[in-house]
C-alpha cells in the first residue's frame, strides 16, 4: 500500500526514510492479516499444522513492530517532523501496536484450534466463529487499504462495522452459553470456542482503531473515545 501523506522534502534521504516506515507497516498489515485467516481456517478445519504454523510466525510479527518503531524513533530524532510528517509517525508507532496484537490475537485462535483439533467432534459455534471472523477480515483490510489511501469514507465503515460485529458477538456467546448449560460435557470445548469468539472481537477492535488513525492523519482529529455517529458528525462539520 501506499500511504500519501507527508510532504515531499528537498531532502531525498528523508523522503526514503517515511516511505521506509510507509512500506514497513504495509508488510507487517499482511502478515497479521494472514494469520487472522489462517488461524480462522485452522480452526474451522481442525488443522493443527497451519494452527502451528501461525503460533510460531507471531515472534515475526514481533520482530517487525520493534523494527519499525526503531525506525519511528530515529525520525522523530533526528528530523524533527512536524505537521503532516508528525501526525504519519505518530499514527504508524499506534497502528504497528495494534498489529501487533492482532497478531497476538490469532495466535490465541491458532492456540484453540490445536486444542479442538483432536476431539473427533465438531463443536457449536464453528458457523459463528466463519461468520464474524469474515467481518472481522474485512474490517482488516479495509482498514489497512483506507490507512493506504487515507479513504476517511472507509474507514467510517470500518468504524461502523465494528458496530455490527460487537452485536454479533454478544449473541454468539449467549448461544455458547446455553449450549454449555444442555450439557456440562459440552463445557471444555465451547470455552475453547468462546476464548476464539473473544479473540475475534479484539480483532474488530484493533481493525477500529487502525481506521480511526486515518481520520487522525487526514483531519487532525484524536478520535479513539468516540462513536461511530460522533465521528461521522465531526467530520461533517469540518467539511463544511
Amino acid at each position: 500500500m501506499d500511504i500519501k501523506s507527508h510532504t515531499h522534502h528537498i531532502s531525498q534521504q528523508y523522503n526514503l526514510e517515511l516511505d521506509e516506515i510507509k512500506t514497513k507497516l504495509s508488510e507487517m498489515g499482511g502478515l497479521a492479516q494472514r494469520q487472522v485467516n489462517d488461524a480462522i481456517q485452522a480452526l474451522i478445519d481442525a488443522d493443527a499444522e497451519t494452527a502451528e504454523r501461525v503460533v510460531r510466525e507471531d515472534d515475526h510479527v514481533n520482530d517487525m513492530e520493534l523494527d519499525i518503531d526503531e525506525d519511528c524513533v530515529r525520525i522523530l530524532a533526528r528530523r524533527q517532523p512536524a505537521a503532516s510528517d508528525l501526525r504519519l509517525v505518530i499514527a504508524v508507532t499506534k497502528a504497528i501496536t495494534d498489529l501487533e496484537r492482532v497478531g497476538d490475537e490469532a495466535s490465541k485462535i491458532a492456540r484453540q484450534a490445536i486444542a479442538l483439533s483432536g476431539d473427533g467432534s465438531t463443536p457449536r459455534g464453528y458457523v459463528e466463529v466463519r461468520h464474524i471472523g469474515g467481518h472481522v477480515s474485512r474490517m482488516l483490510s479495509d482498514a489497512l487499504d483506507a490507512f493506504a489511501r487515507l479513504d476517511v469514507d472507509l474507514a467510517l465503515r470500518v468504524v461502523e462495522t465494528d458496530n455490527t460485529v460487537d452485536m454479533e458477538y454478544n449473541s454468539a456467546m449467549r448461544e455458547m452459553l446455553t449450549f454449555m448449560m444442555e450439557d456440562p460435557r459440552n463445557i471444555s470445548r465451547a470455552l475453547n470456542i468462546m476464548w476464539s469468539l473473544r479473540a475475534l472481537e479484539r480483532i474488530g477492535d484493533h481493525a477500529r482503531n487502525l481506521a480511526q488513525y486515518v481520520v487522525y492523519l487526514v483531519k487532525g482529529e484524536d478520535v479513539r473515545h468516540e462513536s461511530y455517529d460522533e465521528i461521522q458528525e465531526q467530520i461533517q462539520d469540518d467539511n463544511e
